[in-house]
């Protein structure tokens, strides 16, 4: 059971990986976040957070980590 969340742990670090690697297509990263909004788990809340602090990333993807971690938390609040 415990490889469950060190699994979901690792599949956080890719998908915020993907959405910080400038490399990648501006398409390919929004949906990474928008992944990490479907996850809506705590660990994902702070990738999503990090993701918005994230000086490197443009600024309409920092504003859309932020919108989705502001949906994962007005969900927990429901």
């Amino acid at each position: 059971m415990q490889e469950k969340p060190l699994q979901k742990s690792d599949e956080l670090k890719k998908l915020g990986g993907i959405a910080a690697d400038m490399q990648l297509a501006p398409k390919l990263r929004s949906q990474a976040i928008e992944l990490l909004r479907d996850v809506g788990t705590y660990e994902a809340l702070l990738t999503l957070l990090e993701l918005g602090a994230n000086e490197n990333l443009n600024i309409s993807e920092r504003a859309l980590a932020l919108k989705k971690a502001r949906d994962i938390v007005k969900s927990g609040h429901q």
